[in-house]
């Protein structure tokens, strides 16, 4: 009866984290849709400014178009769709909270790892790191992400700052987030085996790391 229960609660988890997930990105693309559609407005008034010869009007106007651009334009590419929609969703939310992010990403367009799962487990990872480095001041907070092709394998790292070194219980560390933050981990664990991958955490002072082999 328990096993069931906590299976029901680990498919609300999932759930939740999914729509939570789709939401961030369609957010991120309803912006970038605005900005596309409000692009022919925006040449025609910065061609208005050269016409009159408002030329300083026209640069003051055009830096800030620029500074549009570089907020919703896509932070990193990694070639395929669905990670680079979760990535730049998370790293956004990243930089709003004032942590400094290092990401390279290559990743195959086609992958023999379903997209939700790969959605899964790099969106959870991504929290976690981002609710440890929200228990830490602002200007020690840092996640650097690393995914890339290594012979038949994907393999992805994830390090964020944290405090001091936790303690390890089987493949987990404790945490004070509660029952929630061990679901989540927990069905990370799940989607990896499931797909015949290996993950591993280290937790040390100042960093904790967690990394994915997946086979293509």
């Amino acid at each position: 009866m328990m096993f069931g229960q906590r299976n029901k609660k680990v498919e609300e988890y999932q759930k939740s984290l999914m729509e939570q997930h789709y939401a961030e990105v369609e957010n991120m693309y309803r912006t970038m849709r605005g900005w596309k559609h409000d692009w022919h407005n925006q040449m025609q008034v910065l061609s208005a400014y050269l016409d009159s010869g408002e030329y300083g009007n026209a640069r003051e106007y055009l830096d800030e178009v620029n500074q549009t651009i570089q907020r919703i334009d896509t932070i990193i590419k990694t070639g395929n769709t669905m990670v680079d929609a979760i990535l730049n969703s998370k790293i956004s939310l990243m930089k709003s909270q004032q942590i400094e992010v290092e990401a390279e990403a290559k990743v195959p367009a086609a992958l023999s790892v379903p997209d939700v799962d790969l959605c899964i487990i790099i969106g959870n990872l991504l929290d976690n790191a981002m609710e440890a480095c929200a228990k830490l001041e602002t200007g020690s907070r840092f996640v650097h992400i690393y995914i890339h092709v290594k012979g038949a394998q994907l393999y992805m790292s994830f390090t964020n700052s944290a405090g001091k070194k936790q303690k390890k219980v089987g493949n987990l560390f404790l945490s004070s987030k509660g029952s929630e933050h061990g679901f989540g981990l927990t069905r990370v664990d799940a989607l990896v085996a499931k797909n015949g991958g290996y993950l591993t955490r280290a937790s040390e002072d100042g960093g904790y790391t967690t990394e994915v082999i997946l086979p293509l």
